[in-house]
């Protein structure tokens, strides 16, 4: 999958859009890697999600797609033209999985939304273990982001909101040493409570 001059006029675009609609206060880019392999894992509560994050981010982001909005032909190529690719959930779908591994080991950066869903209510949602196995089968380093409303944990449109960008945390940070299934569940609790911090900064 190959990077999009059209991802980055899109972002260019809606920028402003975005930051007049939603008020986005961004914390922490410097921790995000300029160049490089890097898998973004944010919380997950609203569908504006992945283009806020777009816009706090100065490095093109592909993205997992749930395969139902795929299923468009026309919409399906403007999501690959963006560098988004289905994905089925709950089915563990090898191919996803395939195609996020390329995407990093060609210095990429992936956007996983840990909780593998978005979240209704605002509330945090069991995480999924799929990027701590990613980033242990291609030894990346995750960044736990937390997007959220700055008086409240559900972003919404004009309203002060905050996107706040973690450190960097290597697979001995997260502590996966021979990537057994509980080292996965509890990297990825790991991350989440990583998330969970930077709500309260």
């Amino acid at each position: 999958m190959k990077k999009s001059r059209l991802y980055h006029a899109i972002v260019f675009i809606f920028k402003p859009i975005i930051k007049l609609i939603y008020r986005v206060e961004i914390t922490g880019q410097d921790n995000i890697p300029k160049s490089g392999r890097v898998i973004l894992c944010p919380n997950h509560t609203s569908l504006a999600d992945p283009l806020i994050l777009a816009i706090s981010v100065n490095r093109q982001i592909f993205y997992m797609g749930k395969e139902e909005l795929f299923r468009n032909k026309i919409f399906a190529r403007l999501l690959s033209a963006l560098g988004a690719f289905p994905v089925s959930r709950g089915k563990g779908d090898k191919a996803a999985i395939n195609s996020a591994k390329s995407i990093l080991r060609k210095g990429n950066v992936l956007g996983l939304f840990l909780e593998g869903t978005r979240s209704k209510t605002g509330d945090f949602l069991r995480p999924k273990t799929g990027a701590a196995l990613i980033a242990f089968d291609t030894y990346t380093k995750i960044v736990p982001i937390c997007i959220c409303g700055k008086k409240e944990f559900k972003i919404k449109a004009f309203r002060r909101n905050l996107i706040s960008i973690g450190k960097p945390l290597d697979i001995k940070d997260l502590g996966i040493n021979e990537g057994t299934g509980k080292e996965f569940r509890d990297a990825s609790r790991l991350i989440m409570e990583k998330i969970r911090e930077l709500k309260t900064v």
